[in-house]
Parts: C-alpha cells; sequence; structure tokens
C-alpha cells in the first residue's frame, strides 16, 4: 500500500473518533457544505490545512454529498525552504495543488502597529479573491477546537469582550462567498497525534516577524495565543471538561443576566427597559 493511503486510512481507523467523527460533527451541525458548492480548500503548509485537505478528500470519496473542491496554496513570503517542504508534503499526501504568490510578509514586516492583525487581513483577501477566480463560492480554513476556545480567552483576558471564532461567517468584501471552518470541533491534540503516528513534519507559523522575534528572544508578537494554549493545559490538568465547558459558554449565553451586548455595531444595555420589565426573582440573591 502507497504511503499516503495508508495515512489516509488511519484518519479513518486509527483517529475515526478524535478526528474523522469530529470533522463530520462540525459539518452536519452547522450546515458547512451544501449541494452544488465549490469549495477552496486553504492549505497554509501547517499540520491543521493539510490533515483537513486530506478529510476532504475522503468526504469526496464517500460521495454523500455533490460538492467540489479546489486544495489552494498561498504563499505569503515564505523562505525556500518552507517554500519547497509544502510542495513536497502535497506530493507525499497525494494533494493536488494550486499554488499562487503574494508579497504578504514583505509588507507585513514594515508594519508596527498590530502585523499579525493585519496579515492576518490580507491573507484571507487573497484566499477569497484566488477562490473566486477558480469559481469557487467557499474557503475553508484549518482553525481547530483549541483555536476556538483561545480565541474565547483571548478575548475576555485581553479585549475585554465575549466573542468567538464562528464555524461559518459570510464575507463582507467578497459578495456571494463564505468562510467555513470544518474542523471546529478537532482538537489539536489529536492532530498532533495523528501527525505523530504517519511521520509527518510540517512547517511551523513561518512568517518572518515570527522568524525575527525568535532571534532577538522577544516574545511579544503571537505571545498571547501562547499564553491561552499553556492556560488551557492547565486546566485540562484540573478537569477534562473545562475546555469543552470554555466552549459551551459562548452558546448558553443568557442576555438577562449581562450588563450590556453589541448586535450589528448597537450596544444594548440593561437599564435599555430595565423599569418596564415586571419584578424578577434574583437567583443569586
Amino acid at each position: 500500500m502507497e504511503r499516503y493511503k495508508e495515512i489516509e486510512k488511519s484518519i479513518t481507523t486509527t483517529f475515526r473518533k478524535s478526528i474523522w467523527l469530529k470533522f463530520i460533527q462540525g459539518i452536519q451541525e452547522y450546515d458547512l457544505i451544501q449541494e452544488g458548492d465549490k469549495i477552496a480548500v486553504c492549505i497554509s503548509g501547517g499540520k491543521d490545512s493539510m490533515l483537513m485537505a486530506k478529510c476532504f478528500q475522503e468526504l469526496k470519496r464517500h460521495r454523500k454529498m455533490n460538492f467540489d473542491v479546489e486544495f489552494i496554496s498561498m504563499n505569503p513570503g515564505y523562505n525556500e525552504k518552507n517554500k519547497q517542504k509544502i510542495l513536497d508534503n502535497a506530493q507525499l499526501l497525494n494533494i493536488p495543488l494550486t499554488t499562487f504568490e503574494t508579497n504578504i510578509f514583505n509588507v507585513v514586516e514594515k508594519i508596527d502597529d498590530h502585523p499579525c492583525y493585519i496579515c492576518a487581513r490580507m491573507r484571507r483577501g487573497y484566499l477569497y479573491n484566488k477562490a473566486k477566480e477558480l469559481g469557487c463560492n467557499k474557503i475553508a480554513l484549518g482553525h481547530h477546537f483549541d483555536d476556538v476556545i483561545e480565541t474565547i480567552l483571548m478575548g475576555m483576558l485581553y479585549g475585554a469582550q465575549i466573542q468567538t471564532m464562528m464555524p461559518k461567517v459570510k464575507s463582507t468584501f467578497h459578495p456571494g462567498m463564505e468562510l467555513i471552518r470544518p474542523m471546529y470541533y478537532v482538537k489539536e491534540e489529536d492532530i498532533i497525534k495523528w501527525k505523530d503516528e504517519n511521520n509527518l513534519e510540517f512547517i511551523q507559523c513561518a512568517c518572518k516577524i515570527t522568524e525575527k522575534n525568535e532571534l532577538n528572544n522577544n516574545d511579544e508578537v503571537g505571545s498571547k495565543r501562547q499564553e491561552m494554549k499553556k492556560l488551557i493545559k492547565k486546566f485540562r490538568n484540573i478537569s477534562d471538561k473545562i475546555d469543552i465547558n470554555i466552549f459551551r459558554s459562548v452558546q448558553n449565553v443568557n442576555l438577562n443576566t449581562l450588563i450590556s451586548y453589541k448586535k450589528d455595531g448597537v450596544v444594548h444595555h440593561f437599564l435599555d427597559d430595565y423599569d418596564d420589565k415586571k419584578d424578577v426573582y434574583d437567583e443569586t440573591e
């Protein structure tokens, strides 16, 4: 059996419960794929997006839905070693890549204020444009369960807000396009186990800003998400339910117990209609 077939087989056998069924759960629960979709599966070169690509190939083989895919990989300015690593892994895993070049890293390298945010926005824009050029109506990104709960915690601890990374989002600037996250329920530790079980090596973040900060021992850029990873690891040592409870906290929001919330840019405060409400028993008293 060819190596890529063994790797494919492991997804639906060894990692059936932790990866394959979680992948299917996210798609079904959030209605991420419809009949006739053409999805641009975006591959950064890391473990998450490469696994997502293999899951999409497996889903296509099951033929339960009539949809099409394009596997696209954008080079934002990787060094030659990382660039070649992506191509080699795509060949190893039998993923037919459509690649294209951009100069995002060169642009972002000159930005001092929120470079990671600007980089993410620019990447998203280029991916939408390429996907549209290929006739796609959706782009799929490889964000996983840990990305979601890290975002929730970062929003609370550093952004003073409750928010999350949504499983699907309609594009504001690209009409008719949608972003989906099929890896929504897959935990990072299980992706790492899949990678290690199959002796695979993928690129890391690989951006010039990260490389520069590693050389200068500067842990400022990107450190907040690393802090969240460490914090969640500690939580998991305390209880195996804390991570899922963080996730469910944004599913079980009780508007009656919020001081204020924002919807479509409009702030709603509990005092707005406080005097119009009947007396309600306060369960915290």
